[in-house]
């Protein structure tokens, strides 16, 4: 008899081993671990038009509270055409699609004590239940996960120059590669090689489009001296684009270039650019900065909200 019920004893510790063993190996559903706010959950639950948003340019792209206003505006922006807005961050771990105004201000606040979070750093932000605020690529990623089809930005990353050599190509490329989102920017900085860009991204299969231009803007400026692949003149072409590449199930993101916001002066533009290139930090140099850089995200919004509404 006891060797009949050490037997069963041990039978069950293996069944319970296995079955511990088999919800390890279980896919796991990785929407769940997203929070996705109620207002964001019930537009793409009816179809409405949602718009991602990144958080890395609020918590690292000025100080507070410049950075809660630009965000509460640009959120403005995208209700006021007829979309939900959908910030992405993580907070205290939790990866969330769409941020109250009190978790906003708690990101314009923490400042660059959050973590500046590309895809490579989102395991390690969620496990370490760190706040985290989402570049490019952690941005499309989330997006992604929960079915958000649209995200805008200012800017994106690129190759750097001398990339060749030392490999330093943002995640931003290969996300486009690999993510089917479409990302509205104003393209990348001039201080970036953008030639390289481009074969980067032609590489990865990404399709790259300009609204209304044949030129790459290059971020504080709307010409770069490089052409696109390709050109759309109409919000309906934009959206056309978009919906053909999702169809088709390409498995890659697509960019769409607007120019960005024409500063007053050459002059002004110069200083800019030497400010990111030196990373002075004076008050007037950060003034404009952060007053273009504004602009440049309501001009994207602007534009992307026009075609996602033919989009949707």
């Amino acid at each position: 008899m006891a060797s009949s019920s050490s037997s069963s004893s041990a039978s069950s510790s293996a069944l319970k081993r296995l079955s511990n063993l088999s919800n390890h190996l279980r896919p796991t559903n990785s929407n769940a671990l997203v929070k996705v706010s109620a207002e964001v959950s019930e537009a793409l639950s009816s179809g409405h038009p949602v718009v991602a948003l990144e958080s890395t340019i609020i918590s690292h792209g000025m100080p507070y509270p410049q950075n809660f206003e630009t965000a509460k505006e640009v959120e403005a922006i995208v209700r006021d055409n007829g979309a939900v807005p959908a910030t992405i961050a993580i907070l205290d771990g939790i990866p969330c699609a769409g941020l109250n105004l009190e978790q906003l201000e708690r990101l314009a606040q923490l400042g660059k004590s959050a973590q500046k979070t590309a895809r490579r750093d989102i395991a390690h932000v969620v496990a370490t239940k760190r706040n985290g605020a989402t570049t490019v690529s952690a941005t499309m990623f989330f997006a992604a996960m929960v079915g958000i089809p649209v995200f805008v930005t200012g800017g994106i990353g690129g190759v750097h120059r001398h990339g060749e050599h030392t490999m330093d190509i943002s995640s931003d490329l290969t996300e486009l590669g690999r993510t089917p989102v479409a990302v509205i920017s104003a393209g990348v900085k001039s201080i970036l090689d953008i030639p390289r860009t481009l074969e980067y991204l032609e590489t990865q299969g990404v399709c790259v489009g300009a609204y209304k231009t044949n030129e790459f803007p290059a971020f504080f400026t709307e010409t770069s001296g490089c052409k696109v692949p390709c050109r759309v003149d109409s919000p309906e072409d934009c959206a056309r684009l978009i919906d053909a590449n999702r169809k088709l199930n390409l498995g890659n993101g697509v960019l769409k270039l607007t120019g960005g916001a024409s500063l007053a002066s050459s002059i002004l533009k110069s200083l800019i650019i030497l400010y990111f290139v030196l990373y002075r930090v004076d008050k007037f140099f950060v003034s404009s900065g952060i007053a273009h850089t504004s602009k440049l995200i309501y001009s994207n919004l602007n534009s992307l909200c026009v075609q996602i509404n033919y989009y949707c």
